[in-house]
């Protein structure tokens, strides 16, 4: 069994494996909890069973490993818990899209990612280097299937029988290593991507270290955990469980430190190594079923104005004053100023719908301070506060925390 060695997350300990990243390093919690609660959707949760005998391994070591891991075909099955403590988004995200989200494609991959962040989901993946992706998203009775196959990206959604169809830039949106690459653009495809974004913003307010062994989807593991050494985070501990022959993640669970279940438990209960079949990557729409271009929603888009909406949006970032980091490391809180100095819309104004309001509602606390007052909404890691004079203190600490950085910046 591997002893607790450790590696303190200085320059030298994560090598070139994580790249120093300054400008990530006051939102370490975003990078695990953002990317995890925009995407979590392609990688998957199981229990641990067995407690293998390896060979002892350091933190360091293990990191290179997972850095030197070259595994480039890679299919299997996969389960992901996600319990962020916001309510279920359900068919809400309409709500703050403009026009209602209308013109939209059910198949189109934002649609369905989405939903991705609360729940518990199965899906099936398949990776043939950088070329060929498949990800499939298992419901009662329905399936959706997001496939990249050279320059065509896919997605079919059975329930509506519907499909989008969009062109690759030639990059593609889901190329690379199994266990590396997206398989929808900006969306982390494994547990590979999910550790290296937690590791990559780790500063010496971090301890890395090497905490026994793992056995997930019948695979000898080690358990990397990454914990702050700070006080006051919402997050407890990142474990990462790699697999101890390819160096691929195979799990990655993040705790809260308030406690309880995961907040993400994310890992394979099923996976092969070997070259998937070429079938996998093949896709025909249906007969009968509507196909919808991506290039057709984004003139739909210019049609209704949308397009302008977000241009005139864009616009007036122009105005953005940046952002201002308070504190450090896990405990950071970045200090971002609204344009224009606008605060939430006043309730019953008529700014927002009212199924949004009612969802803003359930997340925010009121609460008063130095900086005059404002309103807190809290998920179980990430955390914001948007005061009543427009500005935004946000972070993975608890609300206390962003009240009293909100004081410091008065």
């Amino acid at each position: 069994m591997a002893p607790n060695d450790s590696a303190e997350t200085n320059g030298e300990a994560t090598g070139t494996v994580v790249g120093r990243r300054k400008a990530a390093r006051y939102i370490v919690p975003f990078a695990v909890a953002g990317v995890a609660a925009a995407t979590i959707g392609l990688v998957p949760a199981l229990a641990d069973s067995g407690d293998p005998e390896l060979p002892d391994i350091t933190a360091q070591e293990l990191i290179e490993k997972i850095a030197a891991s070259d595994e480039e075909q890679l299919s299997g099955t996969v389960k992901v818990s996600t319990d962020l403590g916001i309510p279920s988004l359900g068919g809400l995200a309409g709500s703050f899209a403009p026009d209602g989200g209308s013109g939209e494609s059910s198949a189109a991959p934002e649609a369905k990612l989405t939903e991705l962040a609360s729940g518990t989901h199965t899906l099936r993946v398949a990776v043939d280097g950088p070329d060929k992706q498949r990800l499939s998203i298992l419901g009662e009775g329905s399936e959706y299937s997001l496939v990249h196959n050279g320059d065509d990206i896919w997605g079919y959604d059975s329930a509506s029988d519907e499909v989008y169809h969009a062109q690759s830039d030639g990059n593609g949106p889901a190329g690379g290593k199994a266990g590396e690459r997206k398989a929808a653009e900006g969306v982390p495809a494994t547990p590979k991507e999910l550790a290296e974004e937690a590791l990559a913003a780790a500063d010496d307010t971090t301890s890395v270290t090497v905490d026994g062994t793992a056995q997930v989807a019948g695979r000898d593991a080690y358990k990397l955990v990454i914990k702050p050494k700070q006080s006051g985070s919402t997050i407890g501990s990142v474990t990462v469980a790699v697999d101890a022959s390819t160096g691929v993640p195979l799990k990655f669970t993040l705790a809260p430190s308030s406690g309880g279940k995961a907040a993400v438990d994310a890992g394979f209960t099923k996976v092969d190594f070997a070259k998937p079949d070429a079938s996998s990557f093949s896709f025909t729409p249906p007969k009968g079923a509507k196909v919808t271009e991506a290039d057709e929603l984004e003139a739909d888009a210019e049609k209704k104005g949308a397009a302008d909406k977000v241009r005139k949006d864009l616009g007036a970032l122009e105005d953005f004053q940046g952002l201002n980091v308070i504190g450090e490391g896990w405990n950071a809180v970045a200090e971002i100023e609204v344009p224009g100095g606008a605060g939430l819309p006043a309730q019953g104004s008529g700014d927002v719908p009212a199924q949004a309001q009612q969802f803003l509602d359930a997340l925010g606390d009121k609460v008063t301070g130095d900086f005059g007052s404002g309103t807190v909404f809290k998920t179980r890691l990430v955390n914001a506060l948007l005061t009543d004079d427009g500005k935004v203190y946000v972070g993975a600490v608890t609300k206390d925390a962003l009240v009293k950085a909100a004081d410091t910046a008065k």
